[in-house]
């Protein structure tokens, strides 16, 4: 078998679909993006489609070495996201090649099901309760949320009370009966990050999620050696290599690489491994759509120390299209009870409605996240 060709489909709300054709008339999918840069992303993906043409799709380690090293210059969102989906799409053609799903090949089950999460929007806590009732209501008990808006370098107190208030009122409105955890988003930087997990303790999050960007990883043993919270992070780190110095150095306690940024399920794997090695728990972050949830899964059910999945199922970026819009096989994305269950179709076990992507395809808009600004007209951290 050999690949004959890679189609790319910028798609709404924030998507790129990437479709890998082969001779025996055998199709992978996957979804290479970076939000907000899907057109780099398209870019590198074509230029590194030359390594992958004519190849044999089942080297799959081969032709994911030949594109991390290859091209002397390696690393970073846009090359590693390009080589995310197209691995992701490798893994599915094997799998349907062999007609197992992907876990299979990747050592089978080592649970039965898996712990999903909710993200809840909303700017008031208000907001934040009704959308947990809501989702609480058809079986979600866990869920994320913004821990702040932006938070200047010296923040005032006001600031600071007002994101302990929404973890307040959180607990109070549904008690301990739901676990949240909350998203700093890299908003925060090191000196107000300790004032705020100091005062969002008694709430006892779930966890607290890049509390400062990855690239001040050196905070986290510093952050968690003050607190009980464990602190979560990794997506924004891109490979085994961007793990490996922070877990080397402590702090964290839940690796989050997503599968459509972090070099696809074969690196992810890899990820995974390392993480176990230091007692560190994996939840994949996964806010895009059901390629990647589905390679997310896979993964999951495969790696023994996985205790959470993100999904984007009414997530508040996606404007022009929802997590299953563009899949066939719907049911077997089912939730019960807040869990998801093993995939067990061949391949990556998501079956692509083409006609519905190539129509959406067309004049697709451009995601672009929100520039924010503080008070006196610098760059604030979205």
């Amino acid at each position: 078998m050999k690949v004959t060709k890679l189609t790319t489909y910028r798609l709404p709300p924030r998507w790129m679909f990437l479709k890998i054709e082969t001779d025996e008339g055998i199709v992978g999918w996957g979804e290479p993006v970076i939000e907000g840069r899907a057109k780099s992303v398209e870019a590198a993906v074509h230029e590194l489609g030359e390594y992958v043409i004519g190849k044999d799709p089942a080297r799959i380690n081969d032709i994911w070495q030949t594109l991390y090293r290859a091209g002397f210059y390696r690393g970073g969102p846009i090359l590693m996201s390009a080589i995310a989906g197209i691995d992701q799409a490798l893994w599915d053609i094997k799998g349907k090649a062999l007609g197992v799903p992907v876990y299979q090949l990747l050592g089978g089950l080592v649970r039965d099901r898996i712990k999903a999460y909710s993200w809840v929007g909303g700017d008031r806590p208000a907001d934040v309760i009704d959308g947990m009732k809501k989702l609480a209501a058809i079986g979600f008990d866990t869920f994320k949320l913004n821990g702040c808006e932006e938070m200047g370098l010296l923040d005032n107190s006001r600031k600071v009370d007002a994101a302990v208030a929404v973890a307040a009122q959180v607990r109070e409105a549904m008690g301990y009966d739901i676990e949240f955890g909350l998203d700093f988003h890299g908003r925060v930087n090191a000196p107000m990050a300790k004032v705020l997990i100091k005062e969002l303790e008694p709430y006892r999050p779930l966890f607290i999620e890049e509390p400062v960007l990855a690239e001040q990883a050196e905070y986290y043993p510093r952050l968690a050696a003050q607190t009980s919270i464990p602190i979560a992070a990794g997506e924004r780190m891109f490979s085994r290599f961007d793990f490996k110095r922070v877990l080397a150095n402590g702090g964290l306690s839940i690796a989050q690489p997503d599968l459509s940024h972090a070099g696809g399920i074969t690196e992810c794997m890899k990820i995974a491994s390392m993480a176990e090695a230091y007692d560190v728990t994996l939840a994949p972050h996964c806010p895009l759509g059901p390629i990647a949830l589905a390679s997310c899964l896979h993964v999951d059910f495969a790696s023994y120390n996985a205790v959470l999945q993100e999904q984007s199922m009414g997530i508040h970026y996606n404007k022009g299209a929802e997590l299953l819009d563009y899949v066939v096989n719907k049911e077997d994305f089912t939730m019960n009870d807040g869990y998801f269950y093993p995939l067990n179709k061949p391949g990556l076990g998501v079956e692509i409605n083409e006609e519905l992507v190539i129509e959406r395809s067309k004049n697709t808009a451009d995601w672009r996240n929100p520039v924010w600004r503080y008070p006196d007209g610098s760059v604030a951290e979205w």
